[in-house]
Formats: structure tokens, sequence, C-alpha cells
């Protein structure tokens, strides 16, 4: 509850249970946002005693509530998909990161993919009501047989049908596909190219991301991505992409990061990725790292004699050079890259954004010749925490140079009065 807010003067106090608007029960955060947009409403609501109010609700135009909502119970997922990432997970980790979330509100919310396997008439309603557009799908495969298998859920619905629906709803979305050798690509991955094409502009776009497997995954059968199977499915993308330019003026499917770099292919360059639509499912990311160094090299001091480690993923090992040397070329620092093993699961992943505490104690302990170093700021949660539990200002205060997590160099290097730098000297 923010003090002297809309809500705070209406007498809503901390506890306080929302029940209904004119009548229409409140059964979450998607009911309140959208029910309450009016400026004036009954709310129904229970009192932290117990007694229930009907407030008369008179909003001046254009102001906020101010009330910050209880987090949902979360839809569990009901499927049991192989590649899933929570199966590949070591024991002992903190609660919050097990749970297999498969929720239609959070898609539309925080772009989170979602399977749809769990929705029900009534959630399908509510998605066209709100219109709750665009959504995040994670499809795999269209073919319904094919999508048992992989979702490892013989009661899955069929994917069509239910995109179908929507589409009839006025609803759009985005889908992703989780490639897995032998399973969902070749003849498969046509096949659902082809289905999610036939759904027309309700598609928005459609990534192509390539199975990842940890030291953890248990339940991974299958084969793991390879040079030569990347391959065939970026040309794929190829093939599709050219199609959609033709005959709807943008690019529609994509390749994600991974695929380029395990193809050992050139990364396309931004006017590919249009608006990045879908730069959190790794399509596009080091493109648009490489866009945002070359836009804020002009906002660089000049740091001579700074020695500056740089703390990435294995995979970004060849691709990290070029930026270190516009940056170098910028600055007159010398930037040392340090690529770096995954410690919690396994070499097989090598994605800066799960490097852990461990990974970055390990790679900058004992070293006294760095001024300064930088650390993947993808890799730290909103509560400054790694995957591995460790807190990042531990970890910082263990090492023995300024440690600051970064996203694109700049965000650190242009600080004004470069107060990272100046406790370096």
């Amino acid at each position: 509850m923010q003090p002297g807010s809309f809500a705070d003067r209406l007498g809503i106090v901390v506890g306080t249970q929302l029940l209904a608007i004119n009548g229409r029960e409140l059964a979450d955060f998607i009911d309140w946002e959208f029910l309450s947009g009016d400026d004036r409403f009954v709310l129904d609501a229970k009192q932290p005693d117990g007694a229930t109010v009907a407030l008369e609700v008179v909003r001046p135009e254009g102001e906020s509530f101010g009330l910050e909502l209880e987090p949902p119970t979360i839809r569990r997922c009901a499927n049991r998909c192989e590649f899933c990432f929570i199966e590949g997970l070591p024991k002992g980790l903190r609660k919050p990161l097990y749970v297999r979330d498969d929720d239609y509100r959070l898609s539309f919310a925080y772009g989170n993919f979602a399977t749809l396997s769990n929705l029900k008439d009534r959630d399908f309603e509510r998605i066209i009501e709100y219109r709750l557009s665009p959504l995040y799908v994670s499809v795999h495969a269209t073919p319904w047989e094919a999508r048992k298998v992989l979702l490892n859920n013989p009661r899955v619905p069929n994917i069509i049908e239910q995109l179908t629906r929507l589409k009839d709803g006025g609803i759009q979305y985005h889908c992703q596909m989780v490639v897995v050798p032998g399973l969902n690509d070749g003849d498969v991955l046509e096949a659902s190219l082809r289905d999610l094409w036939n759904l027309g502009d309700a598609v928005l776009s459609v990534a192509l991301v390539p199975v990842g497997v940890t030291q953890f995954s248990h339940l991974y059968t299958g084969k793991p991505m390879d040079a030569e199977n990347s391959g065939r499915i970026l040309d794929a993308v190829e093939r599709w992409e050219a199609r959609a330019l033709a005959e709807r003026g943008d690019r529609w499917v994509f390749g994600s990061d991974e695929l380029y770099l395990l193809a050992r292919r050139e990364l396309p360059d931004a006017e590919h990725y249009g608006d990045f639509s879908q730069i959190e499912n790794g399509v596009g990311a080091v493109t648009a790292l490489r866009e945002r160094v070359a836009e804020g090299l002009s906002t660089l001091p000049r740091l001579e004699g700074k020695r500056i480690g740089v703390v990435t993923g294995v995979s970004m090992g060849d691709l990290m050079p070029p930026l270190l040397d516009q940056l170098t070329r910028q600055t007159g620092a010398h930037f040392e890259l340090i690529p770096t093993v995954n410690s919690l699961f396994g070499p097989t992943t090598t994605t800066a954004g799960l490097l852990v505490g461990a990974d970055i104690r390990r790679a900058l302990d004992g070293r006294d010749d760095l001024d300064l170093a930088l650390i993947p700021a993808e890799c730290i949660n909103d509560s400054g925490v790694f995957l591995d539990d460790e807190p990042f200002v531990v970890v910082r205060e263990s090492l023995p140079m300024p440690v600051y997590p970064s996203y694109d160099f700049i965000d650190v290097l242009a600080l004004e009065g470069e107060p990272a730098l100046s406790s370096a000297a």
C-alpha cells in the first residue's frame, strides 16, 4: 500500500481481501486490472477484521489506485517434457526455482511461455474477453502425436484447435519450438511451420531453439543438438523467412543465437530481427549487444592503463573479442576475456546468464592484476542472488577487485563521474 495513495484515502488497508467489482468476482490480478479500469464502480471487500464492506469508488481521472496485490497462485505445468529446464536442475537449490509454471496470465503479463495444455473453456473466454494479446506459446510441434511425445503427456490438447480458437477470438501470439533431434526436426518441423503459417496474422513470430541439457537432465534420452542438425534447422528457417518476406513483408520465423553458434554461421544483423520480439528467447541477443556497444562507444571515457576482466560463458568466447577490441580502441583500457565453464550445470551449459557465484569466484579469485571485473548481469536475479544461492554482495566482497554486473559494458563504463573506476585507481 502506498501512503497517501487513492486506495489509502479510500480506507483500504494491508490485509484487505478484494472480492468483487460491480458484483463480478475478482479471481486474480487479471480481473482486478481490467475491471478496475473505470473511474466509478462498487468494490466489495473483506477487511482484516472479517467485516465485509461495499465501497463506492469515484476515482479522479488518471490516478492509480496505489495497491500492491499479493502474488497469484501460479498454475503448475502438468507436462513432463524431457528437455524441461526444471528437470535439468540439481537438487538443493531454493524452492521457487523448481516451480514449473504453465500460466497463460503470466504469458500475457510477463512474456512467459505457456503450453496452453491446462486451459479450460473459462480460460479461453477470459483471454478473449480481456483481449490478453499477445500471448507467448510453447508449441514445440503441431502434429498431435508428436506433441504428446514431446510434452510426455498423452492428454495434451490439440494445439492447432486451441490456437484456432484464440485466433477466431482476435488473439495473437508469439510461438516457440524447442527442437529435439529425432522428435520434432525434419518432417515434424516442416509440418509445424506449415500449420502455424496457415494461422495467418495470428502468429506474430516463431522462434526455433535447440534443446539444451545439463548434467542433471535425468529425463532426457535423446541426442544433443549438433552442428549438422543446427545447419539443417537454419536452412528451414531461411526457406520460410524468404517466403514470409515475399508474402507478408517480415521474416516471421527466427533461429536462436545458439543455433547459429552451433552451426558456426555468422549471426544476422539488427535489421534481420525487427523489433527483437523474441530476444528473451535468445533470438538476436548477441546482435542486440553488438548494437548497444556500437551506439554507446562515444559516451565512454578514456581509461588508459586500466585492466578490466570480462567474465562470460564459453559460448561467447569467439564472439566477444571484436567487441572488446572496439572498447579498447575507444577507452585505451586493456580488456581480458575470461570464458568460464559452468560448475553447477556442467560443461554442456555454455550460456553466460547461467553462470553461478562459484563460477565467478573461481574466475576472479586471486586476480590482483585486474583493476575492475565485469560479469553478466543476467546471472543475478532481482534479489541480487545467483542460481546457486550465493548473494552477489558476498561474492563481490570476497574478490580482490571491484566487480560489477553489466548488460552491455556501456552501462558500467559510461557511469557519470566514473564511480566504478575511481575506486579501482
